[in-house]
């Protein structure tokens, strides 16, 4: 079935997506913020900022009129960074179908409100239009998928009609879609595996080896499942896609910024130095913060976050935190 889509967010994920579904045959408009982009993308079929050397769908429209790109949409995709996504919500809102099906992409915590991404939705959407949300996470670098590598992700809806519309609107025969009615377990999922990406890149920065990464990879899959658990979310959302799936490749990919972020910090550079140099977004470093806090407001214990905040807003050394994770006080296994 094709679908009149509108994707907001023009980085390397919403391009892919909205690339993605213009292959599927779907009718669809993308915007970006930026109207340069949006000119050089309609002249070039390319988006240079954010995804070079990737040539894009003859179908895909571009438009700079957030208006423009969600009105009489029935589908609209969301993948703009987490602290600016309230501003757009809102802007957006006003043209926004009643019947639509909204779905975000958009991994993070809000740091102003500590809400996850599903809460900001439902506070900012009229109830019946909050019923048609879902949203869409896992494994997935950009780039592999705009290179048609296969590729299997979660669509999450709390009405399995919205997820089941999803995951047949997304899929192809590189791009999997799997359905999930625990939308606050895949969101945060996708949204914590960002900070143990900067954890695992900064061992790596500090010339560690993979007993390291498999330690900071697993005991940071504990921590992710107890906010998690606090939050409403289902144990085993954590073993999927999701979860495990996300986190590993994020965790061990070149291509994961996050983890980039932290390679840099742990060979000796500073967090302003890092982010002067990135055009693209790296989610996990706003994510730490918020997630810090939020985890000392509800009484989650998660000492690999901690470290990581204290590394990238207290300018802890790389090497004394990783010191002090492995002098916690001895424990059983557990969560």
């Amino acid at each position: 079935m094709t679908r009149k889509i509108g994707v907001i967010g023009a980085g390397s994920w919403g391009t892919t997506l909205a690339d993605l579904l213009a292959k599927r045959g779907h009718e669809v408009t993308l915007w970006a913020y930026e109207p340069e982009l949006v000119a050089e993308m309609r002249a070039t079929r390319v988006n240079s900022l954010f995804l070079a050397d990737i040539t894009l769908s003859p179908a895909l429209s571009f438009t700079n009129d957030l208006v423009e790109a969600v009105s009489a949409k029935e589908l609209i995709l969301c993948v703009v960074p987490t602290q600016v996504l309230r501003g757009v919500i809102r802007q957006a809102l006003p043209a926004i179908p009643a019947d639509t099906v909204m779905v975000s992409a958009s991994k993070g915590i809000e740091l102003e409100t500590l809400q996850a991404v599903s809460q900001i939705y439902e506070e900012l959407l009229p109830p019946n239009l909050y019923q048609r949300f879902a949203v869409l996470s896992g494994p997935s670098f950009a780039r592999e998928v705009a290179l048609e590598m296969p590729t299997a992700v979660v669509a999450a809806a709390a009405d399995e009609a919205i997820a089941r519309t999803v995951q047949e609107t997304f899929t192809t025969r590189w791009f999997r879609v799997y359905t999930n009615n625990d939308v606050i377990g895949v969101e945060l999922g996708g949204a914590l595996k960002n900070v143990i990406a900067i954890a695992a890149g900064i061992a790596d920065g500090l010339g560690f080896g993979h007993n390291t990464r498999a330690a900071l990879i697993t005991r940071g899959l504990a921590e992710i499942s107890r906010l998690g658990l606090a939050m409403g979310a289902r144990p085993e959302t954590f073993a999927g896609l999701a979860g495990m799936g996300d986190l590993v490749l994020t965790c061990t990919g070149d291509l994961s910024r996050n983890r980039t972020v932290g390679v840099q910090l742990g060979q000796g550079l500073t967090l302003t130095t890092i982010l002067g140099r990135m055009r693209m977004v790296a989610e996990g470093v706003k994510t730490a913060e918020s997630t810090y806090l939020l985890a000392g407001k509800l009484g989650v214990d998660m000492p690999i976050t901690e470290q990581v905040y204290r590394v990238l807003y207290e300018d802890k050394p790389a090497r004394a935190a990783v010191i002090e994770l492995m002098a916690r006080d001895l424990k059983p296994e557990g969560m």
